[in-house]
């Protein structure tokens, strides 16, 4: 998720540093519905877990649901960020300055923050089914670092259900308690390095592919849940952040139970093939002189070898970790999190997925294109064919 070269300038930022990491504000979500939240814990039997020797391990995968809710009382606790407890969200924010070399102290504010969720709160009524929206982080990210476009998601009708990736997510802490840290890491070679992304984002693929499983017995009742009935799997997209935007690409080839895919500025690690049939939006920063030269041609061979019309949103003013909960509380540093601004760059990032999704999930008529325009420079592809720009 944070790039190490990228956050180190907030080291040399000093006091400037300090003051700049606030408790994160959540926005209020827009849509009809209250949102409320959990995390469940799931193994799949039948995968060993390949990053241990354990020849029993098998495959954990912790997950975050966001959901439609009846509308709590006013006064109701909402949800801690970043973790179940503030102890596991220190835990969490500890392991993500870590990971970049950041001095613990100046994301203090962070595990304390709140967002606009409610735990367990009671699903809505009404008895609609809710199209699901899987998501995958970025590399050393955490299932909770889109929960400003988690939450938004689920306000206009959306289960979102978010993964934590063991021992490729920066920490996971389990129903157990046990800590699960980061084991991925870059060997300074780029071509190994590009062998070993492949490598996790397959992973994180099979990963995608079974919670979507999972949501599938859910839904049919197959354990006692609230959410049983309500989940129209049949209309699910896989997106993701980054490395887990790749890895939202891959899971669509390789399933088609997916009938979407939404990457969010993420390089098309592994395969391009098979060819995607399903229809994609890449939402991206602007490409610049400093922009790894392979990363939009790897993109655009994966959206134009396609049989479905996809899209690529470049967003102006907009950096990496724009895509993500980082303007909410990282410095305003345009080059880490872009110009957008603290309020602009949430607002701006779900609208853009929610028109895709109303479009391809829901059937909304018109062409996806005629709103992404209103965020950036839309050029679109599919059938195999050539990217059309719509300025």
């Amino acid at each position: 998720m944070y790039k190490r070269q990228a956050c180190a300038g907030l080291i040399a930022t000093g006091p400037v540093a300090a003051w700049a990491f606030p408790v994160p504000v959540f926005p209020e979500p827009t849509g009809d519905f209250a949102v409320g939240t959990r995390v469940v814990q799931w193994t799949d039997p039948f995968r060993p877990e390949g990053f241990t020797a354990d020849p029993d391990g098998r495959r954990t995968v912790v997950v975050q649901l966001w959901y439609p809710a009846q509308k709590s009382p006013a006064g109701v606790p909402r949800a801690q960020y970043l973790g179940r407890t503030e102890g596991e969200a220190r835990t969490v924010s500890e392991a993500l300055a870590g990971g970049v070399g950041l001095p613990g102290f100046l994301i203090d504010g962070v595990p304390r923050a709140r967002s606009r969720a409610v735990v367990d709160a009671p699903v809505a009524g009404g008895g609609e089914r809710f199209p699901v929206v899987l998501f995958s982080p970025g590399s050393g990210g955490v299932r909770s670092q889109n929960t400003a476009w988690a939450e938004e998601l689920a306000s206009h009708g959306y289960l979102v259900a978010a993964l934590d990736h063991p021992y490729d997510s920066a920490v996971v802490v389990l129903a157990d308690g046990r800590t699960i840290r980061a084991t991925t890491a870059s060997s300074g070679d780029r071509d190994r390095d590009e062998e070993l992304a492949a490598g996790w984002t397959a992973v994180r693929a099979a990963d995608l592919g079974f919670v979507l499983t999972q949501l599938e017995r859910l839904d049919r009742g197959e354990t006692a849940d609230p959410l049983a009935g309500r989940l129209d799997t049949g209309r699910a997209a896989v997106a993701g952040h980054s490395l887990g935007g790749a890895a939202a690409l891959q899971a669509a080839r390789q399933d088609r139970r997916f009938d979407a895919v939404v990457d969010l500025d993420g390089y098309a690690h592994g395969p391009t093939a098979p060819a995607l049939e399903q229809p994609a939006l890449a939402l991206t920063q602007e490409i610049t002189a400093g922009t790894d030269p392979r990363y939009l041609p790897r993109l655009t061979e994966a959206l134009e070898h396609s049989t479905a019309r996809s899209y690529r949103l470049t967003i102006p003013g907009a950096g990496h970790l724009t895509f993500m909960d980082g303007p909410l509380y990282l410095p305003p540093v345009p080059s880490i999190v872009g110009a957008l601004g603290r309020t602009k760059s949430p607002r701006v990032v779900a609208a853009a997925t929610l028109a895709f999704l109303d479009a391809t999930l829901r059937g909304r008529p018109g062409d996806p294109a005629d709103t992404l325009r209103a965020y950036g420079t839309v050029s679109s592809s599919g059938a195999r064919g050539t990217a059309t720009p719509t300025p």
